[in-house]
């Protein structure tokens, strides 16, 4: 396991923001310190906001953002947050691409569903053309690696890109890179159960090792620790392979039948912990990011239908999902219509990180230079305009499901 990210909140409104600042980015350096002191790999530091809707106007965005991108790096923080797009006000996500087209470092979401009236159409609607257009800033749509579209996420999530904060004081959370637990629990395991209780023990004896430093910057710094995020997040090499956890527990190839068993046991056991919980605490399958998952892609049995089908065991959705270059927006509509409905009706949050590569069709391979990715395949994706009610209700009230004794 490594620290994906020591991952801090603040509010750019506040009289206070300066000062804030400066108290987040030694406490960041301080927590770095003290846990490389204990042999713990700290990959990033990043910088997370509240709504930029808040701080910024439809003139002044981007250079707003530009200027808080400047500052975010000075501060020795990677990566910038800018918080959602709020369906309040959907004339903020327009501005989305012209955000990420002026910068390099900052990431954006936007919300799709509202907790009491359900999934906003135009929301939706909005998010589709975000994708599209954000896939033709650069030749490869690499764009979309800071963009996804999101429904029932919490504030304080410290894995990006559904990062934002809340409310007018700072805080911090760390985000855990943890496939790797997942392959070595199951290792040798003589069943699912003592495999799921090794990763348990596994995580709680890493919690147990990295509490202290998160309570000593509490005490030193004054700013609230608002928890851990276990997700399974992979590492693009086959030691830190979620594709290959599931293999491990039995799945001759994740696609096949049994992978949502595989992708229960392992969200089970993330449910047995005790640990103080922020963000997602689920399955991370981002098929880009994963050696496996991105192996896997040249199989037919791998498809967007499996990935939507995990996500309701608790996975975060789809992520770095890479799809034909020329998909219209009215296309991309029905998945984020099936993903915030998936979120709503399971009361759980879930993203949807989609990546158009302009120049290909399914079934052709992708060539990006990130080394965070592993190349794959351009997936299948069977999807047209929608039509009925589908396509003319302005909202979707759909609730969480009721139990019935």
């Amino acid at each position: 396991m490594k620290i994906r990210s020591i991952t801090c909140f603040c509010n750019p409104t506040v009289e206070t923001f300066k000062s804030d600042l400066d108290t987040l980015t030694q406490l960041k350096a301080f927590c770095k310190e003290e846990f490389e002191r204990l042999g713990w790999e700290v990959q990033s530091a990043r910088l997370s906001t509240t709504s930029f809707g808040g701080y910024t106007t439809s003139e002044d965005a981007v250079p707003v953002v530009q200027e808080l991108e400047k500052q975010t790096l000075a501060n020795g923080f990677g990566y910038l947050s800018i918080g959602p797009a709020r369906i309040s006000n959907l004339d903020d996500y327009a501005l989305i691409p012209q955000i990420l087209g002026a910068t390099e470092n900052v990431f954006c979401s936007a919300m799709m569903t509202h907790h009491n009236r359900g999934i906003s159409a135009a929301a939706v609607k909005a998010c589709a053309k975000v994708i599209s257009d954000s896939a033709k800033l650069s030749a490869d749509g690499f764009a979309n690696l800071r963009f996804c579209a999101m429904s029932h996420v919490h504030p304080f999530t410290p894995f990006f890109p559904g990062s934002y904060s809340y409310g007018s004081e700072p805080a911090f959370a760390l985000a855990i890179q943890s496939a790797d637990a997942a392959l070595e629990a199951f290792e040798g395991a003589a069943d699912a159960d003592q495999g799921s209780r090794r990763l348990v023990a596994a995580i709680d004896a890493a919690t147990r090792a990295l509490v202290p430093v998160a309570r000593a910057a509490v005490k030193k710094f004054g700013v609230p620790f608002k928890g851990f995020d276990f997700s399974l997040a992979p590492y693009p090499e086959e030691w830190c392979s979620l594709g290959k956890a599931f293999e491990k527990l039995g799945v001759p190839s994740i696609g096949y039948m049994g992978s949502l068993t595989a992708a229960a046991i392992l969200t089970n056991a993330l449910d047995q912990g005790t640990w103080l919980r922020t963000g997602y605490n689920g399955l991370m399958l981002p098929v880009l990011e994963d050696s496996i998952l991105a192996d896997r892609s040249q199989n037919d049995h791998f498809t967007i239908k499996d990935l939507l089908l995990y996500s309701a065991v608790c996975g975060t959705g789809l992520d770095t999902v890479p799809l034909p270059g020329d998909i219209a927006v009215e296309s991309i509509v029905p998945l984020l219509f099936d993903i915030s409905a998936l979120s709503l009706r399971l009361n759980k949050p879930l993203t949807a990180r989609l990546m158009p590569v302009p120049g290909l069709k399914s079934g052709d391979q992708t060539a990006f230079t990130f080394d965070m990715f592993k190349n794959g395949r351009i997936m299948d994706y069977p999807a047209a305009a929608l039509s009925g009610v589908l396509s003319s209700s302005e909202w979707l009230d759909i609730q969480k499901r009721v139990r019935l004794n």
